[in-house]
């Protein structure tokens, strides 16, 4: 079947991988005019990590992540005043665990289809309109094309889902913070493989030091610290991230003058989206597009290689029933993806508690990491992937 993929981060390519290997033509179609690399730090494990190794895409992986030591937990004066170190996720891992940019993941994914998949850059599908036929689809760009599926990998902010499914308020559950990104060179100090964190009540920023002198900062904050929306250009994100941490202390004043020196800064809601049906007619979406657990979740790439390799692997025992592909690849996850919304929208408030008591609990907790048994009942369930993915022969 000729299918197309709307986005082409970590879900599109990833299943423009198995649908390739079973047959299929899968089109990538991208509204950025090319492929987009770095982003936020992520942690890499569990069930993505066993499809990254099936993919054959594993060492280009660890050879891109980072071997991360500690999370340190800092004080105004750079103190470290909580934190753990990171061997208690190795141990329950098995040591297969490391830590990446995000966009070093999706070029991994990316790399092992580029000569083998058509894609599209700087464009986006305007239209969908779909029949017993097949589906045809209007671009902003290209001429009129027909597909026999079309799915939306195309992020939390999918254009796909509201062509089909709807307006996205009608999906979005925000989770009541924003979050802001980005990375300069020649940062001092460099703290190597520690993610040093600083947390006031409502707000938190940390940074992780990079190869080639680059460092990366995150910032968290409560949504109550802004007012009017969204900022959507660079200038606007600045202005917001000068309000809410110019006087929040640390290295705060340092960050923030660096940024000056940033073009770009990623800037998003905290946000899970929750539907009903992943797919309506020859229409189906996986990755955030379907069931974002949000940033601050820690394995929304794993979670969306998952649905890409399931879908696909039913499309493949399907044959040409595609409807019930789409119904067998939401039965076999909606419960275990559901569960990972919840564990996420639980942990989400450990980022930026609202009060200094919570900002302290929290920080006594993470040195109780340092005990197994206490590490295991705070996060060994929301680690370990409890879900046998079939095999499908591909």
């Amino acid at each position: 079947m000729r299918i197309a993929i709307g986005g082409a981060g970590v879900a599109g390519p990833a299943l423009a991988f198995w649908l390739r290997r079973i047959g299929h033509e899968p089109t990538l179609i991208e509204k950025a005019p090319h492929f987009r690399t770095g982003g936020y730090m992520i942690d890499f494990w569990g069930v993505g990590y066993s499809l990254a190794e099936k993919m054959g895409i594993l060492p280009e992986i660890r050879d891109a992540g980072y071997r991360l030591k500690e999370v340190r937990l800092v004080n105004g004066e750079g103190r470290k005043v909580g934190g753990f170190s990171t061997d208690v996720f190795r141990r329950m891992t098995n040591d297969r665990f490391t830590s990446l940019p995000r966009g070093d993941l999706a070029a991994a994914i990316f790399n092992a289809v580029k000569n083998d998949v058509e894609t599209i850059f700087d464009d986006s599908i305007s239209a969908v309109e779909q029949d017993d036929g097949g589906v045809r689809l209007r671009f902003d760009r290209a001429a009129e094309r027909e597909f026999d599926l079309v799915v939306g990998a195309d992020g939390l902010h999918s254009e796909v889902r509201e062509l089909v499914f709807g307006p996205e308020d009608q999906f979005e559950k925000q989770l009541g913070y924003r979050v802001a990104a980005f990375e300069v060179e020649g940062y001092r100090p460099r703290d190597e493989l520690v993610y040093v964190s600083y947390t006031t009540p409502g707000r938190q920023v940390a940074r992780f030091a990079l190869r080639g002198d680059r460092t990366m900062f995150l910032f968290v904050f409560v949504a109550e610290r802004m007012t009017g929306p969204d900022p959507y250009k660079a200038d606007e994100r600045k202005a917001l991230l000068r309000r809410v941490f110019g006087d929040a202390g640390w290295e705060c004043p340092a960050i923030l003058q660096a940024m000056e020196r940033v073009d770009e800064i990623y800037f998003d809601r905290v946000s899970q989206i929750r539907m009903n049906g992943w797919s309506k007619g020859r229409v189906a979406l996986i990755g955030d597009a379907a069931a974002c657990v949000s940033l601050l979740a820690g394995e929304g790439t794993g979670l969306a290689m998952t649905e890409a390799y399931v879908l696909a692997g039913e499309l493949s025992r399907a044959g040409d029933d595609y409807r019930e592909a789409f119904r067998q690849y939401e039965e076999r996850l909606r419960s275990f993806i559901e569960g990972k919304q919840k564990s996420a929208q639980k942990f989400a408030s450990s980022f930026a508690p609202k009060t200094a008591f919570g900002v302290w609990v929290r920080n006594q907790a993470t040195k109780l990491m340092a005990f197994s048994p206490i590490a295991d009942m705070l996060v060994g369930r929301d680690v370990r992937d409890n879900i046998d993915l079939p095999d499908y022969g591909t």
